[in-house]
């Protein structure tokens, strides 16, 4: 059985992993037990700032220190990230090309509870047509330790997006290595090839197993950076596979398969079918509920590559 952490566990451990060797600030909204930004504040107290339940403040403070040359993260929930602080981050942050790096955690539907109002099935397509803002989506703990390096490295601002719950963490420090806008290409598929982003890639590898059984070849992408998004990876699967679908827990407008629709159309092909939240608002309920109800699950994904199998 796979260890199971949530990703944004994978930030705070990270936040405190990388203080030594980086030197960057972290900015929260009365958030830090919720983020997990808190052991980076225990720490070091000095680096920390909590702005209260202001994102627009928080992200405008984050302007400030930024323009004096420091890195900074900005913490909150992705609803508030992307939602209530959105004109900062377009003005203040991205207008200026600033080394600001937006945190969203409890994004998607799967955050369970937090009900409609607080689960983010917009922020990703918010996020990226901001010009100037790169957008990062891991898809377990070890990446999202990565990711978080990554996006120190990455001149101006990234965006990036956590999830709440724990999942299953596939990678390991000794097989995994983040290359900032290049995809993962966890299997080679010459059938349907799943690109998939969070926690929809360990359930688009679980379908890939599943039909494996069935003579049915699957290949998984782990598209991690959504902006910019890697074209060659989506050209190549689109030479090896007879269908591309995408599974994300998104909004179907403006998240992974809107960027990767946009892509195949470049190169004159067509998405065969996706797993996305379908233009509805999410509620209460907890995480597996929510995923039968918005079949964001693996039983999902086989389903709808049978069919296509059929066709």
């Amino acid at each position: 059985m796979a260890e199971k952490l949530s990703t944004r566990a994978g930030y705070g451990k990270a936040l405190v992993e990388l203080a030594e060797k980086y030197d960057y600030y972290v900015l929260d909204a009365d958030l830090a037990e919720a983020t997990k930004t808190v052991d980076f504040s225990k720490k070091y107290p000095n680096r920390f700032f909590d702005i209260g339940i202001a994102e627009a403040d928080m992200v405008g403070t984050a302007v400030g220190l930024s323009s004096c040359g420091a890195t900074v993260f900005a913490s909150t929930f992705a609803m508030f990230a992307a939602g209530r602080a959105f004109e900062q981050v377009r003005n203040g942050v991205c207008y200026n090309n600033l080394n600001v790096k937006i945190v969203g955690t409890h994004g998607g539907i799967l955050i369970g509870e937090d009900g409609g109002s607080h689960q983010a099935i917009e922020d990703v397509s918010l996020m990226r047509t901001i010009p100037n803002m790169k957008v990062i989506v891991p898809a377990d703990a070890i990446e999202a330790k990565y990711a978080v390096e990554a996006a120190i490295n990455e001149p101006g601002p990234v965006y990036l997006r956590f999830g709440r719950y724990d999942v299953p963490v596939f990678n390991t420090d000794e097989n995994y290595s983040f290359t900032f806008g290049k995809a993962n290409v966890l299997k080679v598929g010459t059938d349907v090839t799943v690109i998939a982003m969070g926690d929809m890639v360990y359930e688009a590898l679980c379908a890939s197993e599943e039909l494996a059984k069935e003579g049915i070849s699957v290949g998984v992408i782990n598209m991690h950076t959504i902006k910019p998004i890697d074209k060659d990876a989506i050209q190549t699967a689109m030479e090896t596979s007879k269908h591309i679908m995408t599974a994300e827990d998104h909004n179907v407008f403006g998240g992974l398969y809107s960027a990767v629709s946009e892509v195949v159309a470049e190169f004159g092909g067509k998405i065969s079918d996706k797993v996305a939240v379908e233009d509805r608002f999410g509620q209460s309920g907890n995480r597996a509920d929510l995923q039968k109800e918005y079949g964001l699950t693996c039983e999902n994904i086989v389903a709808k590559i049978r069919n296509l199998m059929k066709s």
